[in-house]
């Protein structure tokens, strides 16, 4: 493959001798490109379709990825974006296009936790990120997705989709809008809370998924997080919640079998512990609402998946016209689950944060 073009306009250690495209992401275009000194980066063009404003997104990126190589001890534990000659952390081509470009970190990912420990090891990199950024001014930040956790909002556009029908679906999802319209209220509890000042303003990834955390081929422990893209301003308790709904679910979002989906507690157990573990500033009131960060956060995912399918399935990708309603039955059954477990899901979250203060 012929070395692309903006490679040159970064601050590379030798000369680029080879450049091999990278298919593990889905929104913007990879490439790993190897120098003449033995150096390895990868090069990205940003999805600007996706990301309206690469400026300020990389100024989130460069800022949080700053702080945080000054507070880690192996330097592989957060990402390192390199400066073009121009002394930015973007290049803008000559077609209006924007390219990054950071070192490149032998490990892997993977996209289910394969034991236990997988997901242990995940949720350590998560809460490190969050308790390494504690101090970090959150305010300071781009909001790279506006109300992207705004449940309340979440649910204001749902009903409204609801009223619209435009493409006459809503009968095929009656029990489905009936049960997400009862959980309104607590589904906005979390949006109160941060709107009172009751839980506090955090950097946050927001998308938890395990294949967001890049793990040592050797030892298998995290190195650190990827995918920085949604890096902005949140609730400790969203991450968490979505790093639940996602790793401790018994089935995948589009099964069809819904008995299927439930909430493991083993796995909510081993992500609480290591989560709690690795970010021990979190308040007391973070700490509670933990098993709600994760009942919201389902109930928050399957209302945009509904919402989605009443629209036309303008949002999501699906490969079938009932995608978009199946995803939205297995998120709801997890709910379901979750409300059957919530004495269990309080418990585990209370027995964690007693034993880490006796530690």
């Amino acid at each position: 493959m012929q070395i692309e073009r903006a490679a040159y306009a970064f601050q590379m250690e030798g000369n680029p001798v080879s450049c091999e495209e990278l298919t593990q992401g889905h929104i913007n275009k990879t490439l790993k490109i190897t120098t003449d000194a033995g150096k390895e980066y990868v090069l990205q063009m940003i999805n600007k379709y996706v990301f309206r404003n690469p400026i300020r997104l990389m100024g989130n990126i460069s800022a949080v990825t700053e702080y945080l190589r000054q507070r880690v001890e192996d330097k592989r534990q957060a990402q390192h974006f390199i400066l073009t000659y121009k002394g930015t952390y973007y290049h803008r081509d000559r077609n209006g296009e924007f390219w990054r470009m950071s070192d490149y970190v032998g490990g892997f990912a993977l996209d289910t936790p394969e034991t236990p420990e997988d997901f242990y090891q995940s949720a350590l990199a998560f809460g490190r990120f969050q308790q390494l950024l504690s101090n970090f001014p959150a305010e300071a930040l781009y909001e790279t997705i506006p109300e992207f956790h705004n449940t309340i909002d979440r649910y204001r556009q749902f009903r409204a989709s609801l009223e619209l029908d435009p493409c006459d679906r809503v009968a095929q999802a009656k029990a489905e809008i009936a049960y997400l319209l009862k959980q309104e209220k607590i589904a906005g509890t979390l949006q109160l809370m941060r709107e009172s000042g009751e839980l506090p303003l955090r950097v946050t990834h927001n998308d938890t998924k395990l294949n967001n955390v890049l793990l040592d081929k050797e030892t298998r422990k995290a190195l650190c997080v990827l995918d920085l893209d949604t890096v902005m301003p949140g609730l400790s308790v969203h991450d968490f919640g979505d790093a639940i709904r996602y790793g401790a679910a018994t089935a995948a979002e589009d099964e069809t079998d819904v008995d299927k989906m439930e909430l493991d507690l083993d796995l909510f157990r081993v992500y609480t512990e290591g989560y709690l573990e690795a970010a021990p500033s979190l308040t007391d009131k973070e700490v509670e609402m933990l098993p709600m960060g994760a009942l919201i956060m389902t109930l928050e995912v399957a209302v945009r998946f509904l919402k989605d399918f009443v629209d036309g399935d303008l949002y999501f990708k699906t490969s079938y016209p009932e995608h978009n309603l199946i995803r939205a039955r297995t998120q709801i059954k997890l709910a379901m689950d979750m409300q059957a477990k919530w004495d269990d899901m309080n418990r585990i979250v209370a027995e964690t944060a007693a034993k880490m203060r006796k530690q």
